[in-house]
């Protein structure tokens, strides 16, 4: 019995030395003998790309890679295969002119298991995605949804009235609700009243999946698929909504995107300058002539969903908690608005909101500084960057040569807050916007990449600023705005799992009327 045993444990022995002599050699390797060993960075993130993993698992990669540039300067290496950088050059060569395909990192934000237009890899079926709804959010047709916009924000200015200043009201999951209503009224042209039910009380199974996708996605993408699936069976109620978030907003996406197919055959909707995102899509065609198949009109629609209320709810939270502890900025923008919108229900049209240069100036700061999606931007080194197609095996990436397959990538985290850019990144001054020198100007926008940057650049960013313009408006002519003892500096710390959120998974304020 133990001779027959032997050679199984000589062969278990065998295969552990023979792994970990394979780990020592491929550490060596990327050490000292890959091409990427001459880039800076701290050593054990060329050896694995676990310790860049461990900082995503907690919550702060954006912090972690600035930390890593004031330390190493402009480039650095942080994982075997992943460069990071800090350079408005190469971010123009990178996301502009070469147009760099994505990494699979995207795969992690895949809706209903297929692809959207931000997990479509490649630049060339990135474009095709990009023409069917491309249209919708031109800055004139976003403008003729603003009727609906605000609706919805005058039943968010009802809501706080109630309220009256005798209670603090959770700001992001209010301002979700709102920005859920916005983009499913013109998505869908359907009437959700996800404010109506978070005033009520009642939970909203949509607005909750759309706050749960981004943990998932950032779970998904550091798990292995067979241990993903093992994770979403633990028996916790929660636990596994979240991991069903996905199949919660398929399958909202899949009544309505049945319910326009029918109303189109039945002829029930006619002509009209205002068309739903949803019914370009039923018309529009991929370049075959085929008609775009249901299940990328459902993922593009469920990725749109994502983007456009998560981030900006995000983002008008922190605007309003800076307000409650500027008065000074709250008090220039409520002299502004008041000018232009006397009657504190009737929302001034977008083209008077953006002619403030205040209100633009706040915006442009408050983008700056809570940016709600500031993470990598990752991309992969193609095998050539010629345009020509010929073979050029080596990029060059500030004096480094990097081969085909590298992963780089940089963060709006970083580019706005270059301290050679904008002096005294960490404050929050509007006034920069309007002080500064015209070259100053120029390069601080150049900078800028709130939605993004390049091809990729977010495709509802016009929706974004019309809505963050409307709800800022309406919001400061009718109320001043404070603090809670329970919502301070630690409680509203930045984490980020792609998009922030504070700390506190919370931001609770109170909205004091003015009058």
């Amino acid at each position: 019995m133990v001779f027959a045993l032997f050679p199984l444990h000589s062969l278990s022995l065998s295969l552990a030395s023979a792994a970990f002599v394979y780990i020592v050699i491929r550490a060596l390797y990327n050490l000292f003998f890959s091409p990427l060993s001459a880039i800076p960075g701290p050593w054990y993130a060329a050896v694995s790309d676990l310790w860049l993993n461990i900082h995503v698992i907690r919550l702060r990669q954006c912090k972690t890679i600035q930390e890593l540039f004031e330390a190493y300067g402009p480039v650095v290496r942080v994982g075997p295969n992943k460069i990071v950088f800090r350079d408005i050059s190469t971010m123009r060569t990178v996301y502009s002119v070469h147009k760099f395909d994505k990494s699979s990192y995207y795969k992690s934000l895949l809706t209903n298991d297929n692809d959207h237009a931000m997990t479509t890899l490649d630049h060339a079926h990135h474009i095709i995605r990009r023409r069917g709804y491309a249209p919708h959010y031109t800055p004139t047709n976003v403008a003729k949804f603003q009727p609906e916009m605000h609706e919805s924000m005058c039943e968010v200015l009802n809501i706080l009235d109630n309220t009256a200043g005798k209670t603090s009201t959770e700001c992001l999951t209010l301002f979700r609700h709102l920005m859920v209503d916005v983009v499913v009224s013109s998505s869908y042209g359907y009437r959700l009243g996800a404010v109506t039910k978070w005033a009520m009380d009642v939970e909203d199974p949509l607005s909750t999946a759309i706050n749960d996708f981004p943990k998932r996605g950032i779970l998904r993408s550091i798990v292995p698929s067979w241990a993903w699936k093992l994770v979403c069976r633990l028996p916790n109620s929660r636990w596994r909504q979240m991991c069903d978030s996905d199949k919660i907003m398929a399958e909202f996406v899949s009544s309505r995107v049945y319910e326009m197919r029918t109303q189109m055959n039945a002829g029930k909707i006619g002509e009209s300058e205002k068309i739903s995102m949803l019914q370009r899509l039923l018309q529009y065609r991929y370049a075959s002539n085929e008609l775009m198949p249901d299940h990328d009109i459902i993922s593009e629609c469920m990725g749109h969903l994502i983007a456009g209320s998560d981030t900006s709810s995000i983002s008008l939270s922190y605007f309003f908690w800076e307000l409650s502890r500027r008065p000074d900025i709250l008090k220039k923008l409520q002299d502004e608005i008041d000018e232009v919108m006397p009657d504190s229900r009737a929302i001034p049209d977008i083209c008077i909101l953006q002619e403030l240069p205040y209100l633009s100036a706040f915006i442009k700061e408050g983008l700056r500084v809570y940016t709600a999606a500031p993470s990598l931007l990752e991309r992969v080194v193609p095998n050539s960057t010629a345009k020509s197609g010929a073979c050029d095996e080596i990029f060059d990436l500030m004096g480094y040569a990097l081969p085909p397959g590298t992963v780089v990538s940089t963060q709006a985290w970083s580019m706005h807050r270059d301290q050679s850019v904008f002096p005294s990144p960490d404050t929050f001054l509007p006034e920069r916007w309007l002080e500064s020198s015209l070259d100053d100007l120029v390069n601080m926008n150049q900078h800028m990449m709130p939605f993004g940057t390049g091809t990729r650049v977010c495709g509802g960013q016009n929706l974004a600023q019309v809505m963050l313009r409307v709800a800022i408006a309406a919001v400061i002519k009718n109320f001043n705005i404070a603090a809670p003892a329970e919502t301070n500096e630690r409680s509203m710390e930045i984490k980020d799992s792609f998009v922030i959120f504070p700390a506190a998974m919370e931001c609770k304020l109170i909205f004091l009327p003015r009058h």
